[in-house]
């Protein structure tokens, strides 16, 4: 159940921002007097859809490949994870930095690019950005795609019912509630790529029993903040990532990380007010 809700925020918020960059574009096209390139949006955001849907198979597949060798497979988990993530994290700090003036920028670029190849490429190129983060995060997080599939839907609802001014809601609310669940899932995500790579160190034996590098930040497995069971660690795990038995390096890499993030988007809020 857990992975469902991690799943369907995730969907949710990336899947907001596509839809919404595609409705800007929409709506940019209709106030400029160009709706002949409407069609162009169109056929950019199905090439964006069908490259998303080929990468996303193609990490699957290799993860299928791989998932059949033992510890070898925490191996590769461990470091496809991390190479995900680093996109990931690259991707929430564009968002801290341009996730305001969303709008004016793609706006910008629509102006700059206004021919059918140059709003195609635009519209392939913001629908391919979240596409591609949808399908690491859901790789690394190993989220079902019934969450996916989801999440995806109700954002396009929303944002179909923007467009048709049927409802109002205040965006940034949302994107900042999102932006703060996805920043806890990138420190999780991190710190999920370095358990399961010392783990699978140690079943090769590169790294002993005994090894500093594997000794326990603490260990609450036995009780109520159990991370996979517990009545508090169960909802805690959801929400930010919590582990009940971290190895110190994990603990300090993921609560770092994530406070990093809010540090970085916190001074950027300063700096634009």
């Amino acid at each position: 159940m857990d992975n469902i809700i991690q799943g369907l925020i995730m969907a949710f918020r990336e899947g907001l921002e596509a839809f919404l960059v595609i409705m800007i574009l929409f709506q940019f096209l209709e106030k400029t007097g160009n709706e002949k390139y409407k069609k162009n949006i169109w056929y950019g955001l199905s090439a964006g859809v069908l490259i998303s849907l080929l990468f996303g198979g193609l990490l699957a597949a290799i993860s299928s490949l791989v998932g059949g060798m033992d510890t070898t497979a925490k191996l590769w988990e461990s470091v496809a994870s991390f190479l995900a993530v680093v996109f990931i994290i690259s991707f929430i700090i564009w968002m801290i930095n341009h996730g305001v003036k969303m709008k004016q920028h793609i706006e910008g670029q629509a102006a700059m690019r206004l021919s059918k190849r140059g709003i195609f490429f635009l519209a392939l190129f913001l629908v391919l950005r979240e596409g591609v983060e949808i399908a690491l995060f859901q790789f690394a997080g190993r989220y079902s795609i019934i969450s996916i599939v989801s999440g995806l839907i109700l954002s396009l609802i929303l944002v179909v019912l923007i467009y048709f001014s049927l409802v109002k809601v205040k965006l940034q609310t949302i994107f900042n509630i999102t932006l703060a669940y996805l920043i806890l899932q990138a420190g999780f995500l991190m710190g999920y790529s370095i358990h399961e790579g010392l783990s699978a160190a140690n079943e090769l034996g590169m790294l002993a029993d005994s090894s500093r590098i594997l000794h326990k930040a603490f260990d609450l497995s036995g009780t109520i903040l159990n991370h996979k069971e517990g009545i508090l660690g169960l909802p805690l795990y959801v929400t930010i990532g919590w582990y009940s038995k971290p190895e110190w390096v994990q603990f300090i890499v993921q609560y770092g990380l994530t406070g990093s993030l809010f540090l970085y988007w916190y001074g950027k809020t300063r700096k634009k007010k």
